[in-house]
This record gives structure tokens, sequence and C-alpha cells, in this order.
């Protein structure tokens, strides 16, 4: 009697399809985390989100496009002002033009995307690390106006407060009565919902361009520019759309920023929320999660924005980090050295970074399932 063997990789799960199972099961994780965690806990994973959303628009300028830019943070400050300026009132001292939170949020993007525009010319006509240190001057714009502009920032001393965000008259906020499974979700779980959706939509959005024809014409243009415009894109208008996107991104950002911190204050230096340190680590998740893609910027963004705020909420319980005089170890200052040292083993050893790495086990799991 013959024996007939079935090949084994006939059973084998397509990396694929274990790709997909895998983020059906991440979103439900966080789905349900909310019903579990405690209050700081969220606010460490809303932290989390906010970076991802400005990590994915940095990562297509440079990673998709080619383009390097300092200047995120000048647009996550211009998405922040936009969104309190006109979802706020005017009282006072202080401008505001009192339109629906959902509206404001949407124009704040589109404020932030036309300021990225602008801002083509100058990305046209440059590239590499003469193109970053001129983003960079946007940064320092930034705080001037930030500082000078009392009337839409609330200044340096006070700030201003945004509007509580509210979505066909549900509002992010702890009003009213809301409890699911017996959880009550007060404002901490309500933004950690808001959060999640609009990462899940930014990160639909960056996937379909990716995949479609901008994002080979951002590719193209990246590769090479002569042989682009030899296949008829538009080299100008792709470097442009590629800038206006990623600020558009960072304005979104900008918006979740201003909601996290529940005020709008803008810095006193070049280093604070919205400094040079913050164009920074938004460079950072996206080398760390590997240039172009869009899942490395969310894992790029765990490390960088998530280490310090897990850190801190350690070193309540545990005692880490007491010191507070200068030169001492704080939570920030131990993750800007842990991601300083991961872009160093990422450049040597994982140029793709996280991404890379993870699509190498995938495929790993894959064969062995």
């Amino acid at each position: 009697m013959s024996r007939f063997r079935v090949p084994a990789s006939t059973f084998r799960m397509p990396a694929s399809r274990l790709r997909t199972a895998g983020w059906a099961a991440a979103l439900l994780l966080l789905l349900v985390l909310p019903l579990y965690l405690t209050a700081p806990w969220l606010k460490a994973g809303q932290f989390m989100m906010v970076g991802a959303v400005g990590a994915i628009g940095l990562t297509l300028l440079s990673g998709q496009a080619g383009q390097l830019s300092l200047a995120h943070a000048f647009f996550v400050l211009a998405g922040a002002t936009s969104y309190t300026v006109l979802a706020g009132p005017s009282t006072g001292d202080l401008a505001g033009l009192g339109w629906d939170p959902l509206l404001a949020l949407v124009g704040a993007v589109v404020i932030t995307a036309a300021l990225g525009l602008a801002f083509a010319p100058v990305a046209g006509r440059l590239r590499g690390i003469y193109l970053g240190v001129a983003s960079l001057s946007l940064v320092f714009l930034g705080l001037y106006l930030g500082q000078e502009v009392s009337s839409f920032t609330g200044g340096t001393s006070t700030g201003r407060p945004p509007a509580t965000f509210e979505l066909l008259g549900f509002s992010f906020s702890d009003e009213g009565n809301l409890a699911v499974a017996g959880v009550p979700l007060g404002e901490t779980e309500r933004v950690w919902y808001l959060f999640l959706a609009l990462l899940v939509i930014a990160y639909v959005l960056a996937r379909g361009a990716v995949t479609g024809r901008v994002g080979r014409a951002w590719r193209a243009v990246r590769d090479n520019e002569a042989s682009a415009a030899a296949m008829g894109v538009d080299v100008g208008r792709a470097k442009a759309g590629a800038f206006a996107v990623s600020s558009a991104y960072a304005g979104l950002a900008g918006v979740m920023t201003v909601l996290w911190f529940d005020i709008l204050k803008p810095d006193e230096s070049e280093f604070g929320t919205y400094g040079i340190n913050i164009s920074i680590a938004y460079l950072a998740m996206a080398v760390i999660g590997g240039l172009g893609s869009v899942p490395g910027a969310l894992a790029g963004a765990v490390l960088v924005n998530g280490l310090p705020q897990i850190l801190a909420l350690y070193s309540v319980d545990l005692g880490w980090f007491a010191g507070t005089e200068e030169g001492a170890f704080t939570p920030v200052l131990v993750g800007s050295f842990v991601y300083g040292t991961a872009i160093v083993l990422i450049v040597l050893f994982a140029p793709g970074g996280l991404a890379a790495i993870g699509r190498g086990l995938t495929q790993s799991i894959g064969r062995r399932a």
C-alpha cells in the first residue's frame, strides 16, 4: 500500500494572512485596553498614538519621497494653534472663531498642509542636509511666533486651554454617565478612542498613498529625479505634494498634542513641546521604524514616545530617577539615551529598521506554521 506525503508547504500560513491576523489582534487589544488600564497608562498610550501620527507623516516625506525635514515641530505647533483658535471662543485678548471642534480639526489639518505647500518651492530646490538645515529655520520661526502672537497662543506664561472635542453632540470629557461592561468611560478613556480612530484613519490613508500612484511617483523622485521626469512624473508637484501631506499629518499630531496636554503653551526656548528636540524625536521614530515604512513608524513611536512615559510611571512606584538636580537621570533623558543607541544599532546592523526585522520574523513564522 503506497503512502502519500503531503508537502509541508500545504499547511504553511501565507505571510500576508499572518500579518492581517496580527493587525486584527492588535486592534482588538487596543479597543479593550481602556476597560482594564488605569488613567496614567492610558495617557502614556495616547502619547504613543500622537507620536505615531506625526511619524507616519515624516516617514512618507523622508522615506518615500526622499526629502529630509527638521521642521516637523513647527507644523505640530501650527496644528495645535490652528485648532485652538478655530474651536476656541473669542474672550478678552484671545482670538477665537468658535467653530465646531470636528470642523476645527479639519481646518487645522488643511492650514498646516497649506503651510507645507508654501514651503514647497524651497523643498523643490534643495536636497539632503541642505533641505534639513533650511527646514530647521521654521522651528525658530514657530518659537518666535508662539511667543509674539499671544492672542492666538495665550503667551508663554499662561497659554490657553483648547476647546473640548465634541462629535455629533458627544463630548470627549467627563460629561454624562457612560459605561461599557460596567467600566465608566471618563475623559481619558474617551480621548483614547478618539486618538485610536484618528490613528487608524491616518494609517489607512498613508498605506493607500504608498501603494498607489502617489507613492510610486514619490519613490521615483526619491530614486532618480531625471528618470522620474523622463517617465512623465511632475517632479516639482510630487515634492510639493509630499511636503503638504507630511505637514498635514504633523498638524493632526499637533491637534492631538494640545488635546493631550489640555493646554496650548508656546515654548520659552528652542527646546520644549514644539522645539528642536521634537523634530529630532520624530526623525528618530522614522529611522528606528524603518524609513518609508508606515507600520515601522508606529513601532518607532512606541519606543521614542512610549519609553519615557513608561519609565516615568515605574519611577513613581519604584523610586527610580528621583533626582531633580542638574544632570540627574530623568525618564526623558534615559529614553533619549535608549533611542539614540537604537538609531546607531539600526544604522549599523539593520538599515531597514524595526519594520524589516518584523517582516523577517513574520516570514519565518509563516514558513514554520
